[in-house]
């Protein structure tokens, strides 16, 4: 076991799992993530660059994932807006990059506090177009050094984007975690499309540019049937107790942990309950989330997140009426208390 702060073990994970180039630019609060890549990617052979802007890092992951190299970029929440650009053009090309965001509190240049309220601009995507993002949501520093691995595989099995997706809390706090051999899935397609610079082979074009509609519908139809297998086969999610639960808590990240603690507090009440805690945000478990709420068991479900309700509207949906959904949500750097959760549970359930 060894004692990580959650924005260097990112870091480190990045390079376990092949990461040999960074461009980013520094944030509040993942300054420690470029900050660790600038001391640690030449010690491997890797590049690092510290780029002028956040328009300009995301760009320079477009030119190194297009030559094939495992790459990353990070940023914090309005840093990722400026990102949204080329981070549609990294889907449009179906090229893999993994993209960090240490999530504060918006909007705008808001709070330097966590938050979860980047929700929508990673699930939705910030950019113009059909597109997605695959987006990993840990909710502690074992959970993300675990999931970069998974990051880089994900992203080059589909040739997409993938996002992290961490509230500030997850990137300033430490944990003791413990390392695991990592390497790159066997199965992963060859990147015998990559543009390689070479004189004489054949070449390769990386390109998002389709003039024609007809070429422009076909490309966003052949996008689309990827996200499909990405609903069909890379969902994920993590239960407790939500077998014969009368409530489920539904919650991602450090509030998932401390829906935990409000769970201990309902179950001293004689309320038992679950808690259904998605990792992947895209693609959401909505299936299974279902499937835990029809139980005949369950009263209600509750959603608990750091923001105004952004997840909670994928939690109606996938509950779909079948049981009331309840909501507390706090915002711009504010992490509710256990026992606003419990109050929340009693109102809705009419308690």
């Amino acid at each position: 076991m060894e004692l990580w702060k959650g924005n260097e073990a990112i870091g480190e994970a990045a390079i376990k799992a092949g990461c040999r180039f960074f461009f980013g630019y520094p944030i509040t609060p993942q300054n420690e993530v470029p900050e660790y890549m600038a001391m640690r990617l030449p010690q491997v052979g890797g590049c690092f660059l510290q780029s002028e802007s956040e328009l300009a890092a995301i760009n320079m992951v477009y030119g190194a994932a297009g030559c094939g190299a495992r790459v990353m970029t990070s940023s914090s929440s309005p840093g990722v807006s400026l990102k949204q650009e080329g981070i549609t053009y990294l889907a449009g090309a179906e090229l893999p990059a993994v993209i960090v965001n240490v999530m504060r509190g918006g909007p705008g240049l808001g709070t330097i506090q966590p938050a979860q309220a980047d929700y929508y601009q990673a699930t939705r995507g910030g950019g113009n177009g059909d597109y997605r993002t695959l987006v990993l949501a840990p909710a502690n520093i074992q959970e993300t050094v675990d999931l970069m691995g998974d990051a880089f595989d994900i992203a080059d099995r589909y040739r997409n984007p993938v996002m992290m997706l961490l509230d500030g809390m997850i990137g300033q706090m430490m944990e003791p975690i413990e390392w695991h051999e990592r390497k790159p899935a066997e199965d992963l397609p060859a990147k015998d499309w990559a543009s390689t610079g070479s004189k004489g082979g054949k070449t390769h074009v990386i390109n998002s540019l389709y003039i024609d509609p007809a070429l422009c519908e076909e490309n966003n139809r052949r996008l689309e049937a990827k996200y499909k297998l990405m609903r069909e086969h890379e969902v994920r999610y993590a239960t407790v107790d939500t077998e014969g639960a009368e409530v489920v808590l539904v919650a991602f990240g450090t509030p998932s942990r401390i829906a935990l603690a409000a769970k201990a507090i309902l179950e001293k009440k004689g309320i038992k309950t679950g808690l259904f805690r998605p990792i992947t945000l895209w693609p959401f478990p909505e299936k299974q989330l279902h499937e835990v709420a029809e139980q005949e068991s369950v009263k209600a479900v509750v959603t608990v997140e750091l923001s105004m309700g952004q997840m909670h509207d994928d939690v109606r949906l996938a509950v779909n009426g079948v049981k009331p959904v309840g909501f507390l949500g706090r915002s711009g750097g504010m992490v509710p208390e256990p026992m606003e959760i419990v109050d929340t549970v009693l109102k809705t359930l009419g308690r």
